[in-house]
């Protein structure tokens, strides 16, 4: 893999796990590789605009990502690895830990000035989910609490990120219950196979997807869908999620269909 390709798979590492955005990614990233240097000269190596430059070392340096000297001009040293993975985990525990705390409390809170009993369960419902941390979450809840079979057609850019999620594992759990996970996948070069071997699918077939989208789907239960899974930011990755049977019903037999003409991974 040339240097290009390696910078370009760890921007998009960065993004999945430690949650940056590509501009972030490549501000640490540029760090690392030049060692401190002032964010004029760090604007320029990456040809973006200065002010949005100083904006994003702000939040670098907010996050411990980054850290800024006390000279003029300032210089921008990047965290090392260790320490920016340390911190982000540190992060997510925070947040974990206080809804823990919370969630007992909160839901008796609620259920004391509830009026509105739930909607019958025929009730057809639509939603939107913006951010891919959202989006995936409930991908990973659709597959866990699934007894029969999920399909899942997509690029290989967005396999790679699932690899980064809780969905890996949510496939073991839907497998135990006697579930199963089928991938359908678009691959243009063979060195993409193992990405999409890693995600743990049930079985991965490979044919000509109809769009560049994302389509989860559990027959009579629940489709999630979005328009294109190659956003440039995981804030801007938009899906619906529904359970109108029609749809889940027409895109259940769209995805069978795909999956009948499909090859196996070894045909590829």
């Amino acid at each position: 893999m040339s240097m290009s390709n390696q910078v370009e798979t760890l921007t998009n590492d960065l993004q999945e796990i430690l949650d940056f955005d590509e501009l972030e990614s490549k501000i640490y990233l540029t760090l690392l590789r030049t060692g401190p240097i002032t964010a004029s000269a760090l604007a320029k190596e990456l040809n973006v605009d200065r002010a949005v430059t100083y904006r994003t070392v702000d939040k670098l340096v907010g996050k411990n990502i980054i850290s800024t000297s006390f000279s003029s001009p300032k210089l921008c040293m990047a965290e090392e690895p260790e320490n920016a993975f340390k911190f982000a985990l540190e992060q997510k525990k925070g947040e974990i830990n206080k809804i823990k705390k919370s969630q007992n409390e909160i839901i008796e809170k609620i259920s004391n000035i509830r009026y509105c009993p739930n909607p019958g369960i025929n009730t057809p419902t639509l939603r939107t989910i913006q951010g891919r941390e959202y989006v995936y979450a409930d991908i990973a809840q659709l597959i866990e609490n699934c007894f029969e079979t999920v399909f899942i057609a997509t690029t290989v850019e967005d396999v790679a990120k699932m690899f980064h999620t809780a969905i890996p594992e949510k496939i073991k759990i839907c497998e135990e219950k006697g579930g199963k996970v089928n991938l359908l996948v678009e691959i243009d070069d063979t060195k993409d196979i193992s990405f999409v071997k890693r995600l743990g699918a049930s079985e991965t077939r490979v044919c000509k997807l109809p769009s560049k989208g994302r389509i989860v789907v559990q027959k009579e239960k629940l489709l999630i869908m979005s328009n294109s899974s190659e956003t440039s930011g995981s804030e801007t990755d938009l899906s619906i999620s529904t359970n109108a049977q029609d749809m889940i019903s027409n895109i259940d037999n769209l995805c069978r269909l795909l999956w009948k003409s499909a090859k196996t991974l070894d045909k590829a």
